[in-house]
């Protein structure tokens, strides 16, 4: 294909039916992101595999973080359609070969194949919406379907899945993909053109390039799962090495390669540099609330995973609300870059709120407090997309999307980890001074692992054994609540830390012109 070839859609029916397309699939990937959490314990207690537990979300992520620079890059070169195409195809059939695992080991290969699709899928299916609507308003109208359709499966992913796993069976968690993958399928077939912006034949991919990508990118995703596992020393220092040393080399090829997999020149761009490092604190900052505010509200409130699950969903409705904001407020400003400054400034508040919410804090107040860090997720989000899509070349919008969400999921493993590391340090030593200063150490076994906090059945044996030395039980529980919560406060103080960067890296951000309809402009 030597001539670039650009095929718009004629009309409004056309193109709301491509984005239908494109939201099925954003819901296919995010839907299976958030139901199998509340599943994943029914899939154990079948597949006896506890030892594999973390890999089946780990698998999952390592090969779709591998697969989004390098498929990013491909859609650039050859269009995004076909791309799209085979990673539905790829992800409906994986999720049938989870649904028919019969064991753990089937089940973890299964999401690894499922991975691959879900990377291809985030990396195509984003830089198709600047493909359809180049003007930045439109796009904006248009992207409240991809809001809606993304805020929709967050909200409704966690409890789906415990309801599938408890009336259908946990196999319906990767049946119900089928259908949606289906459908996707047909509109992105019938309805979606195929564009591609290059004037060029495509060049040969850069394989030694990906292959340093995966290298480096895997051994970084192992690195931060493992941490948190306590995995030997020897390995961690492996894996940092091998990470450090194909990263370098990455560097060093791509310097030299006549057509990158990931062009370094936009490591050196004046407004996609400081967007990346932004979605990479975002991604940090966002997970680390996301993941241990419930662990807040089952362990240290003894709130119920449905009480929990309760409070927690404003934070995804409130995304889509904000998302839809966004887009009627962002064109109509000067400067765009002043809603990322509210952005930050809700989640920021949200964040502060949390350092302070307690056992007696109203549930209404906390439902408030997740509303404004979604409110405020919504408003950075689809930002951070736009503007580097506004600010990359239109042959490099595939690459400058998929990094946007690339650096976004790395930011989120590092603040899985982090967190993750920091909290059970707290958690225990706390529980440990607590124990010694009663002279009761040999309850070490019991209360320094904080699932007794959230596993009723080991509590309730806890607090038979217990009174054979004459302490309160469900006194030292209780304090053992206190010490997660004062944990999981002093966690959320670093994720505050991290949020100051965060407005240092927007004052970085050069004014962004939406109001410009020139494509590929070099902000340097």
């Amino acid at each position: 294909m030597a001539d670039c070839d650009i095929v718009s859609p004629r009309n409004f029916r056309q193109s709301l039916l491509a984005m239908l397309g494109l939201c099925f699939v954003l819901v296919m990937v995010a839907l299976d992101q958030t139901v199998i959490g509340t599943a994943l314990p029914t899939i154990v207690a079948e597949l006896n595999g506890f030892d594999l537990y973390a890999w089946v979300g780990t698998s999952y992520l390592l090969t779709s973080v591998i697969t989004i620079p390098i498929f990013g890059k491909l859609g650039d070169e050859h269009g995004r359609k076909p791309f799209v195409v085979v990673a539905i195809i790829i992800f409906t059939l994986a999720s049938m070969l989870c649904g028919l695992a019969q064991s753990m080991l089937q089940l973890v290969l299964a999401r690894a194949l499922q991975g691959i699709g879900g990377g291809m899928l985030v990396s195509t299916s984003f830089a198709c919406v600047p493909d359809l609507f180049p003007d930045s308003h439109e796009r904006l109208r248009w992207q409240v379907l991809f809001s809606g359709a993304f805020g929709l499966a967050n909200a409704v992913g966690p409890s789906l899945g415990g309801y599938l796993a408890e009336y259908w069976g946990w196999r319906w968690v990767f049946f119900v993909n089928l259908p949606v993958g289906i459908a996707s399928l047909g509109f992105v077939w019938h309805y979606l053109p195929k564009i591609r912006h290059s004037k060029h034949p495509p060049s040969r991919l850069d394989w030694f390039g990906s292959m340093l990508v995966a290298l480096t990118l895997g051994c970084l995703q192992l690195l931060v799962e493992w941490l948190q596992q306590h995995k030997s020393a020897l390995i961690l220092i492996t894996l940092a090495s091998v990470a450090a040393v194909s990263g370098a080399t990455l560097i060093w090829w791509e310097r030299r390669c006549e057509n990158p997999v990931l062009p370094l020149g936009m490591f050196t761009h004046r407004s996609l540099v400081p967007l990346f490092a932004l979605s990479l604190m975002l991604g940090f900052s966002m997970f680390a609330v996301m993941y241990y505010a419930p662990l807040m509200f089952q362990g240290g409130f003894g709130l119920s995973p449905n009480q929990a699950g309760l409070l927690i969903t404003p934070l995804a409705l409130f995304i889509t609300v904000g998302s839809i904001m966004n887009g009627r407020i962002v064109t109509r400003l000067h400067s765009p870059n002043v809603i990322l400054y509210v952005g930050l400034g809700l989640f920021f508040i949200a964040d502060l709120a949390l350092t302070q919410t307690t056992l007696v804090t109203p549930h209404s107040m906390i439902a408030i407090t997740m509303m404004l860090g979604g409110m405020g997720l919504g408003l950075l989000l689809p930002n951070l997309t736009l503007f580097a899509q506004v600010s990359a070349l239109p042959t490099q919008l595939g690459v400058a999307t998929a990094m946007i969400q690339l650096m976004r999921m790395v930011g989120g493993m590092l603040g899985i980890a982090l967190i993750g590391t920091l909290i059970p340090h707290l958690y225990v030593s706390g529980v440990n001074d607590l124990l010694e200063a009663n002279h009761i150490t040999q309850w070490a076994s019991w209360l320094d692992d904080p699932k007794i906090l959230v596993n009723h059945a080991l509590a309730e044996k806890f607090i038979g054994v217990a009174p054979q030395t004459g302490h309160d039980a469900l006194m030292f529980l209780d304090r053992a609540r206190n010490t997660l919560v004062d944990a999981i406060h002093d966690s959320q103080w670093t994720v505050a830390a991290f949020m100051i960067l965060a407005f240092w890296l927007v004052r970085r951000i050069p004014v962004i012109d939406l109001h410009s309809r020139a494509k590929g402009r070099e902000s340097r």
